[in-house]
């Protein structure tokens, strides 16, 4: 089993930056992805950015070049840094762990994942 505990929500102005932290725990080296999520009310979840063990990262093209996903191996800790924001990226962010293996770039589809943190909510003023 694994537990992830998210932190690092909160309210920022649009072009402000914000840095996400999901704190992992439990049966940790049994993860071979994590991920970051994002949901508004009436939208499916978004796969936002995904890094696998070794590094390899995916992201949304909605985030790219703005959002950088990272681990900590030794904390045991997955960031989102969030920059350039904007009012669109207001959503509940949500921290996601697989436990499964997949060929090719990490996974970005909410079915992938195993593990999920509580949400954190972003909400980005214009």
């Amino acid at each position: 089993q694994v537990q992830l505990v998210e932190s690092g929500g909160g309210s920022v102005q649009a072009g402000g930056s914000q840095r996400l932290s999901c704190l992992a725990s439990g049966s940790t080296d049994t993860i071979y992805y994590m991920a970051w999520f994002r949901q508004v009310p009436g939208k499916e979840r978004e796969g936002v950015a995904a890094i696998a063990i070794y590094g390899r990262t995916a992201y949304a093209d909605s985030v790219k070049g703005r959002f950088t996903i990272s681990q900590d191996k030794a904390k045991n800790t997955l960031y989102l840094q969030m920059n350039s924001l904007k009012p669109e990226d207001t959503a509940m962010y949500y921290c996601a762990a697989a436990r499964r293996w997949y060929p090719g770039e990490p996974p970005r589809l909410a079915r992938d994942y195993n593990y999920w943190g509580q949400g954190t909510q972003v909400t980005v003023s214009s």
